[in-house]
């Protein structure tokens, strides 16, 4: 058997990947510090304990396990934190990510696929987006995922080192099976804040602008189902070990969906009405975000087979129920 050390595993993403890989046939092997991810979520192959940034304890783990391929997900994530917070930022997800490159390099362990984000792109000026659109984050956190795709394409000219970098749209949604979901605290995102509303968790929800240049006047944006971004690291995995060329890739739809949109199909899924406020815009928010998508779909032959609105939003509100 396969084994891939997954950093970041008892996160959101990174255990729907870890579900992905075990039904692929891969070992995966968690490693998370569990400040933001859940042990509950590690189901699917055991738990190492560990900080990205702490090198010996980075070094234990490669030893132990010698895995063929690294999938990096571990990092901080929220835009207003990383205004407020950008050290820290820096030091998790640019110095932990070089302090992964090193002990990977240093086991000899030559396959990674980067969990990176659209925010490397900020306000593009034009759209879809594409894979050559240039890099210009607006806020610390898109810097941050910048900057580790950087140290991580500088490592593979020093050395031997495959690499895939995936850039998310909006990864939201549920595991169809209700194994794993959204468990953020505090959480931002927009679909699970609006079932939380819908089902009176929260009291409203937040709109952040009204008088944006879209139709509806909220922003619009590419949502893509979580278990179609696990699947993608799969195929990102084939595709590096039948080719030494690093490749980049979108994951998105191709087609955005407003706010408003995303309220309306809470309410056809819950049966209730969404309570909801307009809020001053957000600093850097770009009006409008959506992929082409080509890459990953000529390339890996991947495509979203689940990120339809309704799925997306009845997974998510399955896994929500559960919660309670």
């Amino acid at each position: 058997m396969r084994t891939a050390l997954i950093t970041g595993g008892a996160g959101y993403i990174g255990s729907h990947a870890c579900k992905a890989l075990a039904r692929s046939g891969w070992r995966p092997v968690s490693y998370d510090d569990l400040s933001q991810g859940h042990r509950a979520l590690v189901k699917w192959g055991p738990l190492e304990e560990g900080d990205i940034r702490d090198r010996a304890r980075l070094d234990a783990v490669l030893a132990r396990w010698r895995p063929q391929a690294v999938l990096h997900f571990a990092a901080l994530s929220q835009v207003g934190a990383s205004v407020l917070q950008p050290d820290l930022y820096r030091d998790v997800n640019v110095a932990g990510t070089e302090c992964l490159l090193a002990a990977m390099r240093a086991a000899n362990v030559e396959t990674l696929v980067f969990s990176s984000t659209a925010a490397v792109y900020g306000v593009p000026t034009r759209l879809p987006i594409t894979e050559t659109t240039p890099v210009a984050p607006t806020n610390p956190y898109g810097e941050t995922k910048a900057a580790a795709e950087d140290a991580i394409r500088r490592a593979a000219e020093g050395g031997k080192l495959r690499y895939a970098i995936l850039r998310y749209f909006n990864a939201a949604g549920g595991d169809p099976d209700g194994e794993t979901g959204e468990s953020h605290d505090p959480e931002t995102h927009l679909i699970p804040n609006a079932i939380a509303a819908a089902l009176g968790k929260t009291p409203t929800l937040d709109i952040f602008g009204d008088d944006y240049p879209t139709p509806d006047g909220t922003c619009i944006r590419d949502y893509v189902h979580v278990s179609d971004v696990a699947w993608a690291h799969i195929a990102a995995l084939e595709w590096l070990e039948a080719n030494d060329e690093p490749i980049t890739c979108d994951l998105g739809t191709g087609q955005g969906t407003s706010n408003l949109a995303v309220i309306s199909a809470v309410e056809a899924a819950t049966g209730r009405r969404v309570p909801w406020r307009t809020m001053p815009r957000r600093p850097g928010d770009p009006p409008v975000l959506y992929t082409a998508g080509r890459a990953a779909r000529e390339t890996l032959g991947w495509m979203p087979l689940r990120s339809d609105l309704p799925s997306i939003v009845g997974d998510a509100l399955k896994w929500s129920q559960r919660l309670q």
